[in-house]
């Protein structure tokens, strides 16, 4: 299968990429992993600027070091639009970080009152969703999620902007382990990682860019592992498109770890967030003391894995979806503006 990216959807790659094509991006959209410290420290509650004070420290703080930042439109958006710095790629998220729990799957749903139509119109340059999912769910839930995917990927394409998809599996009844945190499953069984890549890799969801979980638990990853390295490779190859690492909250050095394998596997870069900003946000809620974190801490580590990622990710157009040549136009001709789709 060979690709040639629409206008819309190339320029977003375009600007959440560097000028060779590799991805640092970093992700601030997270709201339960910033809202729960904040909520047990008032009663319950997290005061929305207690919040979204936050999320503006920690782009004002990352974003010289990133080529795109992930946000969310209940606070880092309204409150740190100024601070945003126009020149980088936003990313915005779609789904809500609730989700209905039934014990056999978990049912993903939009934002209220939020829609790929609007995330277009803000003037994002891609939307970002998050689908708990594995293959063995329920049929019901399976369906649901699947059907989730399917028409953000519709309207994504229907509008020409950059679908980045982001997959998280998770504990059913019948698994030891139970959580309800974004957090990797210690005991999460690859196949369900990469049978999930396989399916969402259909033609049908319109996934431009995945944002995948390492195949094995990152927590102690060992470098050097040719079975664990075999994992990333078929992971890869099942995504057949360009595809980024996300950090489920690993540390610094397992992540790192993570992107060295994903990176010989052909990955693009990554979208992390806590395993950048988690150590620094841990002193709120002293805010000065966040920030000399970030500054001290994240910001060096930033630095490392770009290093690390220019010299081994491979740039997203160099993908053999795209023949080789993802910067290619779709109609270079007199003729584009006939052929090019109405997006009314």
């Amino acid at each position: 299968m060979t690709l040639t990216l629409t206008p819309g959807k190339q320029l977003g790659f375009r600007r959440m990429s560097d000028e060779a094509g590799r991805f640092k991006m970093t992700a601030v959209d997270q709201r339960p992993p910033i809202k729960n410290p904040i909520a047990a420290a008032h009663g319950g509650e997290a005061p929305w600027d207690k919040v979204a004070e936050v999320k503006t420290a920690l782009m004002e703080a990352l974003q010289p070091s990133s080529t795109a930042m992930l946000l969310d439109p209940h606070y880092a958006i309204p409150h740190g639009w100024r601070a945003f710095d126009a020149r980088k790629g936003l990313i915005v998220t779609l789904e809500d970080s609730l989700f209905r729990e039934t014990g056999q799957g978990r049912y993903s749903a939009e934002i209220d009152d939020w829609s790929v139509g609007k995330i277009k119109r803000m003037g994002g340059d891609a939307v970002k969703v998050l689908a708990w999912y594995r293959p063995d769910i329920s049929d019901e839930v399976r369906i649901a999620q699947e059907d989730f995917v399917k028409r953000t990927g519709e309207a994504c394409a229907a509008l020409d902007i950059p679908f980045l998809f982001e997959l998280l599996v998770h504990p059913v009844d019948s698994d030891a382990e139970q959580t309800s945190e974004y957090t990797e499953m210690a005991t999460k069984h690859s196949d369900h990682v990469l049978k999930s890549v396989e399916h969402f890799a259909g033609a049908d969801y319109g996934v431009d860019v995945f944002k995948l979980e390492s195949p094995v638990p990152g927590k102690g990853i060992e470098g050097g592992d040719a079975a664990v390295q075999a994992l990333f490779d078929e992971m890869g190859a099942l995504a057949a498109r360009p595809w980024v690492m996300l950090s489920a909250g690993a540390g610094k050095d397992d992540f790192k770890t993570v992107l060295e394998y994903a990176y010989a596997a052909g990955a693009s870069g990554y979208l992390a967030g806590r395993a950048i900003w988690l150590d620094a946000f841990n002193a709120w809620p002293d805010m000065d003391a966040m920030r000399a974190g970030l500054t001290r801490d994240s910001v060096p580590y930033m630095d490392s894995l770009n290093a690390l990622t220019d010299a081994r990710a491979t740039p997203w157009h160099q993908h053999q979806v795209y023949g080789g040549d993802g910067l290619a136009f779709v109609d270079a001709s007199a003729g584009f503006r006939h052929g090019y789709g109405d997006m009314r």
